[in-house]
């Protein structure tokens, strides 16, 4: 018998079933296609925050997120045996201009109180070969960015999840407090109840390349994130279609991501392309992830909408949803519900 049942072992059905499997919960994660199937099973990786300005909710859950994301993450890898791919190694990002250095020196200031002392935003000289082009010689170099591997990562959760005792299944019986984190697939269910959409899918494309950098920051340059994994890959990444035909087949858009890459950070020019990738990634209408009761099944809960920042917010959702669930206790902030998307 469980007291929760998940439906969807993407990121955030399985980041709540490990918070509440290690609350002593007895759950039951379902999902036909496995665990990862979709966008979860991607391989770019970046956890990163919004700029530090203009402060709201949703920035504010992002934060606190991604400071419980190494504990979060040392638990799954502790009991797992595998790693998840995590480290909290930065980012850079080149500034083009002198109106964007006056920018982020202004984000600077800013991320001193926003981000309390916890992590830095600051401008630094460009210099060594790992860093993208900039034009005016500087960069943006924030420490609150870390990376993981999204495959591995899921990995890690479904083995944490059986090594408490808890069950990921392709199917089975839905017993106690149900949760749906289906992505898409109930986005699209949502939409069709309603007189407008309420979010859809977003295809991405990403690549491995073989550079080893683990020990050095991800980049962003020129909109791609440049991620680099400890197995000694770098992943990068990703478009954003909204119009596709072949939700899981990469195609020539990938193949000007990677020369982007290249030209944006010359020491990848000759780095082989081990593996490609693509799916589809649920973005709600707010583009907000959509946490609470859910708007069709009574006395069910929804976790859903993780556009591009699924992985960053995972551990807070699996808090505040573990929360709700588990002792009835509501700390969803107000922009996530799923009436502002419905």
């Amino acid at each position: 018998m469980a007291d929760i049942t998940v439906m969807g072992a993407g990121i955030f059905g399985l980041s709540v079933a490990w918070t509440c499997v290690r609350r002593g919960a007895r759950v039951r994660v379902i999902d036909p296609h496995g665990p990862g199937a979709g966008a979860s099973g991607g391989i770019v990786g970046a956890l990163a925050p919004h700029v530090p300005e203009n402060w709201n909710d949703k920035k504010a859950f992002q934060f606190k997120s991604l400071l419980m994301a190494r504990a979060f993450w040392a638990g799954v890898a502790e009991a797992s045996g595998q790693s998840p791919g995590y480290g909290r190694l930065g980012r850079l990002q080149p500034i083009a201009n002198e109106a964007a250095l006056t920018l982020a020196n202004a984000r600077a200031l800013t991320a001193r109180d926003l981000w309390q002392g916890k992590a830095d935003w600051r401008v630094i000289r460009a210099g060594g070969e790992w860093a993208p082009f900039t034009p005016t010689g500087y960069l943006i170099e924030d420490t609150l960015s870390a990376r993981l591997h999204p495959r591995r990562a899921c990995a890690a959760l479904v083995a944490a999840i059986r090594t408490k005792g808890g069950e990921v299944v392709p199917s089975g019986v839905l017993e106690g407090r149900v949760i749906w984190a289906t992505g898409v697939a109930d986005l699209q269910e949502l939409s069709h109840a309603h007189s407008r959409s309420v979010g859809h899918g977003v295809k991405g494309q990403g690549a491995l390349l073989g550079y080893d950098a683990a020990s050095l920051p991800q980049l962003f340059a020129d909109t791609l994130h440049i991620i680099p994994h400890e197995d000694g890959t770098t992943a990068v990444g990703s478009t954003s279609e909204t119009t596709y035909d072949e939700p899981t087949t990469t195609d020539d858009q990938l193949d000007a991501v990677i020369a982007r890459a290249r030209a944006a950070v010359p020491v990848l020019a000759d780095a082989p392309v081990l593996a490609r990738w693509a799916g589809i990634r649920p973005r709600s209408r707010s583009r907000a992830p959509m946490l609470g009761a859910h708007p069709l099944r009574a006395g069910e809960f929804i976790a859903n909408g993780g556009f591009k920042i699924g992985f960053g917010m995972a551990p807070k959702v699996g808090q505040v949803m573990a929360d709700l669930m588990l002792d009835e206790v509501d700390g969803i902030p107000e922009g996530f519900r799923p009436e502002v998307s419905y």
